[in-house]
């Protein structure tokens, strides 16, 4: 039988730190939150292997070490508002819950919402809400976020998103030309008067489909994302 509480740490060790990832707000939250509940039972005996999982949908639930480089990348701080485009399992926004004050989550598949809802409800994390739809046009009514994590790659940064961000806050997601290829993870984070972007890292990730971002028909199944070897920084 497996010992996930050993899994994890090890996972968060060689995975994780060792990758350079070194906010100490991270790595406890990623020690903190149980991917293999996040899982189905079939598969929870890889919940701490480094590489994506089938969910259902054709989506996956990230890599641990994604999701450690985007919310470090984001600079996820005590108390902020969050929104998560693309919930798929409601791991990403369980891990930035652990730090954040409360977390908004959109997903487009009802059967991922839905499960996503039961898990977080069945582990007791009450500052993460699950909601259905475009996420490309974010959740207007919660809006200003301090953070913007997507879990999903777009041809660019969408319009909503920009407006919906607090002066100050930061938008990490990934962006490519093609829904099927690299992407670099994008990092924009808005001032008064501007929005100023950088590049980390090249990565692979599920196309971001809706009415800003990848129209359906374009964007067949496609394996999860990556972060690939020496470009996760």
């Amino acid at each position: 039988m497996t010992d996930f509480n050993e899994a994890r740490e090890r996972m968060v060790e060689w995975q994780i730190a060792r990758r350079g990832i070194c906010n100490p707000r991270v790595l406890a939250a990623m020690r903190r939150v149980p991917r293999e509940e996040f899982v189905a039972a079939e598969l929870r005996e890889f919940a701490y292997e480094d590489t994506p999982l089938p969910i259902g949908n054709e989506q996956t639930i990230s890599q641990p070490a994604i999701v450690a480089a985007m919310i470090e990348a984001v600079d996820l701080r005590p108390g902020e508002r969050v929104l998560d485009v693309g919930t798929g399992s409601g791991y990403a926004a369980a891990v930035a819950a652990v730090i954040a004050g409360q977390v908004y989550s959109i997903e487009r598949h009802a059967g991922l919402v839905e499960s996503a809802r039961e898990i977080l409800r069945r582990l007791g994390i009450s500052n993460v809400t699950v909601h259905q739809g475009d996420g490309t046009m974010g959740l207007a009514e919660y809006a200003p976020y301090d953070a913007i994590i997507a879990a999903a790659g777009g041809p660019h940064v969408p319009q909503a998103w920009c407006g919906q961000l607090a002066v100050g806050g930061r938008i990490v997601m990934p962006v490519g030309r093609d829904p099927h290829c690299q992407r670099l993870i994008k990092v924009v984070r808005r001032s008064e008067q501007d929005y100023e972007r950088s590049w980390l890292g090249e990565v692979r990730f599920v196309p971001l489909v809706g009415e800003d971002g990848w129209p359906v028909d374009d964007c067949g199944a496609r394996a999860g994302d990556e972060i690939l070897p020496g470009k996760n920084r």
